[in-house]
């Protein structure tokens, strides 16, 4: 069995950060461990929420009493998702060290979640630069989705060469695999992101398509799922992408196979919520996609 130290928000209602990624990863059986940087009544998007952001010593804190349990040595992986304060990334850097001693195979996968196209920048001032300079030496997968990809590189991906050019100064910064979300093919050119992407898309009309890309090992491939429309978008779909792919790879070792799982377990939720006409993610009725591993959707080698 696989352990996975989970260290993201938690919310009592809905499903994103904590509640977005710990059921998927126990559907396929995988031991998380849960801590929680904050705990609101619901996510901020529905602009009323009540709740309380952590300290990063009371994160320490917890971490503190688990390693007085000796887990150090069973933990595979440490998941860290939207931090809240700028003390709680120190917090967390501190506990990857602190496993590392113990187990110095652990991997670190980390979402940058700093913000996005539509709402700019969400997190206090540090954060970027946080990610820059010190989480992302330590990580070994990171899963932006692109516009937290353009502020960790500082390239503006408009087409397939920025893309490159960003993910090898990812891989620059330390991270072996790069998994970038919500990206899209043509921001302002006519670039293409290979022969999944040909559909004419611009800036005004984003395509029928959600696309990922993974970069690794001097390659890189991109997924093109069908895009559904929602009355209100759900949030937490990136927190869980990052809980579905590093499940499969502790699992499998392989990140091209992880890569296709992910994105067909994704695109199956994303199904069932489009047809509940919900604001939430439908991971408790089609918690089945997690389970069965499907590959619905080849990857696409593009590098």
């Amino acid at each position: 069995m696989r352990r996975v130290l989970s260290i993201q928000s938690h919310v009592v209602y809905g499903h994103v950060g904590n509640r977005a990624s710990v059921f998927p990863l126990e559907r396929m059986g995988v031991e998380v461990w849960p801590l929680n940087t904050v705990q609101f009544s619901n996510h901020t998007g529905y602009g009323h929420w009540k709740g309380q952001v952590f300290s990063g010593s009371h994160v320490a804190e917890l971490w503190e009493g688990l390693d007085a349990m000796d887990c150090a040595p069973i933990c595979d992986a440490l998941l860290s998702g939207y931090m809240g304060t700028l003390d709680i990334g120190y917090a967390i850097l501190d506990i990857v060290a602190s496993i590392r001693k113990r187990n110095p195979l652990t991997l670190y996968c980390c979402d940058p979640v700093m913000g996005d196209y539509e709402r700019g920048l969400y997190v206090q001032p540090g954060i970027p630069e946080f990610f820059r300079e010190r989480a992302l030496p330590e990580a070994s997968i990171i899963k932006p989705n692109q516009f937290e990809a353009e502020i960790l590189s500082g390239v503006a991906i408009r087409g397939m060469e920025d893309a490159r050019r960003a993910c090898d100064i990812l891989h620059a910064k330390g991270p072996d695999i790069v998994l970038i979300t919500s990206l899209e093919a043509i921001r302002g050119q006519d670039a293409a992101f290979g022969a999944a992407a040909r559909d004419s898309e611009t800036p005004e009309t984003p395509g029928d398509h959600i696309r990922t890309l993974l970069s690794f090992g001097g390659g890189a491939y991109v997924i093109g799922t069908p895009r559904f429309s929602f009355p209100v978008p759900p949030h937490g779909a990136g927190d869980m992408a990052s809980a579905l792919f590093l499940g499969n790879y502790l699992e499998t070792g392989d990140a091209l196979l992880s890569f296709e799982r992910m994105a067909s377990a994704v695109h199956r939720i994303f199904e069932a919520t489009s047809v509940d006409g919900s604001a939430e993610l439908a991971i408790i009725r089609a918690q089945d996609a997690f389970a069965e591993r499907q590959r619905l959707f080849p990857a696409e080698k593009v590098w």
